[in-house]
């Protein structure tokens, strides 16, 4: 065989292989799992199921709408990330779900996802509904007073939004500050590798 024949097999070699490899940004489920399903109410009384959305990506965080500043800044992270995937943002699906049943009524938390994105659906329901649905994904909830405030009560929580790829399992979950690009890059994979790797 020719010495350049080997060479440019050798360079097409590498090439496929490098094509099939991407790296995670986000904290990767390995294996990936089952998102656990859940259902919940939405603006107007609407029904949300998890397991309804497959052909999608799901990103889902728990925050509750009095939330000063972490609450915030990650729906606005999730509309950056929503804009810079462009036509691809029409396959993501951003959710958030309250950590703060009391207060946070289907309406209220619909209207307040609503606001960073028409898109985006914000869910509630007792916290007979809701308790379960944190303790599957792990997420930390709990209730501090105020004392002298008008709110008379914050809510401490985890902050991390999790990654549900288009087959419907838990792929990944991004820490707090990381990367609007970076996500962005992670959906876009998701999305392409639909129920794959």
């Amino acid at each position: 065989m020719q010495p350049l024949r080997v060479l440019l097999l050798l360079a097409c070699a590498v090439a496929l292989a490098g094509c099939g490899s991407y790296s995670f940004r986000g904290t990767e489920l390995e294996p990936p799992e089952p998102a656990p399903d859940f259902t919940l109410t939405g603006e107007g009384g609407q029904t949300f199921r998890l397991s309804d959305q497959r052909g999608s990506v799901v990103l889902l965080f728990f925050g509750f709408t009095n939330c000063p500043d972490v609450c915030p800044t990650a729906l606005a992270e999730a509309a950056a990330v929503k804009r810079e995937l462009g036509a691809d943002g029409e396959r993501l699906q951003v959710v958030m779900v309250s950590v703060d049943p009391e207060r946070d009524t289907p309406e209220i938390t619909g209207r307040y996802a609503k606001r960073f994105d028409p898109s985006f659906i914000g869910l509630s329901g007792t916290r007979d509904e809701i308790e379960p649905v944190l303790r599957a994904y792990g997420v930390m909830a709990t209730r501090r007073d105020l004392p002298g405030s008008a709110l008379e009560y914050t809510v401490d929580h985890s902050a991390y939004m999790y990654a549900i790829d288009p087959a419907g399992r838990w792929r990944l979950i991004f820490s707090p500050g990381t990367p609007v690009s970076d996500i962005a890059s992670d959906v876009r994979h998701l999305l392409r590798a639909g129920g794959g790797s």
